[in-house]
């Protein structure tokens, strides 16, 4: 048995790194920074304080052997999740990638979200969801949908006890629209979908044509499924409104919100005086 020194080990261990941080590959990042999007984990990286993040799970690999998936290294399971600060406050993220089958969720993938999730309850600290997925990895079957079951259940214990915040950012499908929808706020960019599922089975099922920007855009949800609450130009735009929104909440039911530093005695202003007309009969100056 061959003997390995510290030195030959801790080459490996960087190899192995280098490697995970490469998600899908050179290829599927460049890919995903041509469609006008940020990767996953430069997503994270402009939305917490510099230096901040904490990742957990870095070598997380899924255990599945049946259709094809034998061997097969998915870097991270397809998500990146662990704990960072955002303007001094901790926060807890999970941020999938695309670059790695898709975004797919599969058992471990989820089991880390949903442990992530866990840490953000027990710490009372926000947790943030960036959603890029096309939903449950089919490969593994029923243990994929089994792990989807404990993110759904996690996001119900952290109703109402921490904020919970989802960017949509890619074409998101399945279960990767049902998390969402039991958070508190949605920011949803105009490159990314969201639909239980996609335009093709609507069409083999029903055989309505629909595209992906109707089914799912960020103009339909916000007019007419009421899901989101902010749509946002780019990946840039949605983690500025995050961090935004973030500065009006407390970081759990427990504590209260941030208070920025002002000066509370404002000018007086003019036009407020005529916002509620004293005559009855007249429209106020903002009536449409």
């Amino acid at each position: 048995m061959a003997i390995h020194t510290m030195q030959e080990k801790l080459n490996e261990l960087r190899k192995r790194r280098e490697k995970a941080l490469q998600g899908g590959g050179a290829d599927k990042l460049e890919k995903q920074r041509k469609q006008g999007k940020l990767t996953a984990r430069e997503r994270i990286d402009v939305m917490a304080d510099p230096n901040s993040f904490e990742e957990a799970g870095l070598f997380a690999e899924h255990r599945s052997v049946l259709f094809g998936m034998a061997g097969k290294s998915f870097p991270a399971d397809g998500v990146v999740t662990g704990a960072a600060s955002i303007g001094g406050r901790l926060v807890h993220l999970a941020s999938q990638d695309f670059t790695v089958s898709g975004g797919s969720a599969g058992e471990v993938h989820s089991i880390k979200v949903a442990e992530i999730m866990e840490q953000s309850l027990k710490t009372g600290s926000p947790f943030i969801f960036i959603n890029d997925s096309g939903g449950a990895r089919v490969q593994e079957g029923i243990d994929s949908l089994s792990g989807y079951g404990k993110v759904f259940y996690t996001n119900v214990m952290l109703s109402g006890a921490v904020p919970q915040i989802s960017l949509i950012c890619g074409p998101c499908a399945g279960g990767a629209a049902y998390s969402p929808a039991l958070t508190d706020f949605i920011i949803q960019t105009r490159q990314a979908q969201m639909f239980i599922t996609g335009p093709q089975v609507i069409k083999s099922v029903t055989g309505e044509s629909v595209t992906p920007e109707q089914l799912g855009g960020p103009e339909a949800h916000m007019t007419h499924s009421g899901v989101i609450h902010f749509i946002a130009e780019d990946d840039n735009h949605a983690v500025a409104l995050c961090q935004k929104l973030l500065s009006f909440l407390p970081s759990n039911n427990l504590e209260d919100p941030p208070q920025a530093e002002g000066d509370p005695n404002l000018e007086a202003n003019p036009e407020l005086d005529g916002v509620v007309p004293t005559d009855t009969k007249k429209r106020t100056m903002y009536a449409m």
